[in-house]
């Protein structure tokens, strides 16, 4: 009488110490049937404000930082509104 593990093996597929042919599975990769499913369910990406274009360019720049490397919101404020009256 075959223990417990090896009924498990012979309902695997696996006989007389050989393995059974694995099952047809798909290609790797991306299912042609599905390209339109992964793209609904991609988020859109939103349009920058003005205000967040102008943090995104100068959030690097030394003036905008202090050191611990927090920005300095209320130079760059004052900038901004400086840089829109132009």
């Amino acid at each position: 009488m075959p223990t417990k593990r090896e009924r498990e093996y012979y309902a695997m597929g696996f006989r007389d110490g050989q393995k059974a042919a694995l099952p047809d599975l798909p290609p790797i990769g991306r299912d042609p049937g599905r390209w339109y499913m992964e793209e609904a369910t991609k988020p859109k990406k939103r349009k920058l404000s003005a205000w967040n274009k102008f943090v995104k360019a100068n959030s690097k720049k030394k003036i905008y930082r202090y050191a611990n490397g927090k920005l300095k919101l209320k130079k760059m404020g004052i900038a901004f509104r400086k840089k829109k009256r132009r």
